[in-house]
């Protein structure tokens, strides 16, 4: 399957994604790039990996919607798939979410729906919870708020430090994304209203008769 990862900042989850790829332990093809901040190290970090990406500024565009429109036609050129959102943080809006309603999933460093939007970690710490952890989903009209998919949980020591707790989450990150993205691959992954089920190999051949 063809799929392109959208994402803001260094991109270690999409490092993590392409390295999978590389060493045959994810069989999907990642096809695509999408960067919506000029400067990001993910770009650099696709140019290194040989995936091709797309630096689209959303400043540049008097719309949501004439920016995603942009999006979407270099997405269809490449027959994606699906798509991982992994760090990118700007709502998707309607253009995107018709065309990809059941087919995007985000990771968040929560165990949604504690702690939804940014600086999870931050909001985790300060709040004083004991355990924490990692959230895939799919994505919706809402901030972080689509049907969940898998979560890790991660429990938050008496000296635990902001580096320390994100050195955890982003390691658990990496790990459950490649997972489910797995899972997206081998069709195992099914919908109903907000309640997803992961099918096991014999369910699955059931399905695929």
């Amino acid at each position: 399957m063809k799929f392109a990862v959208f994402a803001s900042g260094s991109g270690s989850n999409f490092q993590a994604i392409a390295d999978a790829i590389k060493s045959g332990l994810l069989p999907g093809q990642l096809k695509l790039l999408i960067c919506d901040r000029p400067g990001a190290f993910v770009l650099e970090r696709a140019n290194q990996a040989g995936i091709p990406s797309l630096l689209v500024d959303p400043k540049s565009y008097e719309t949501k919607a004439e920016y995603e429109q942009f999006i979407l036609s270099h997405l269809r050129k490449r027959d994606i798939q699906f798509v991982v959102l992994a760090g990118y943080m700007r709502l998707i809006g309607d253009t995107l979410l018709k065309e990809f309603e059941g087919r995007m999933i985000n990771i968040h460093p929560s165990l949604l729906p504690s702690f939804a939007g940014k600086d999870a970690i931050g909001q985790a710490l300060q709040y004083g919870v004991k355990v924490t952890g990692v959230t895939v989903h799919f994505v919706d009209q809402g901030m972080d708020t689509g049907p969940i998919i898998a979560q890790v949980p991660i429990f938050i020591e008496e000296n635990e430090t902001r580096e320390s707790l994100t050195e955890k989450i982003h390691k658990t990150e990496h790990q459950l994304l490649i997972k489910v993205i797995g899972w997206l691959i081998q069709g195992r992954i099914r919908l109903n209203g907000r309640l997803v089920k992961i099918m096991d190999d014999e369910e699955l051949k059931e399905a695929f008769k």
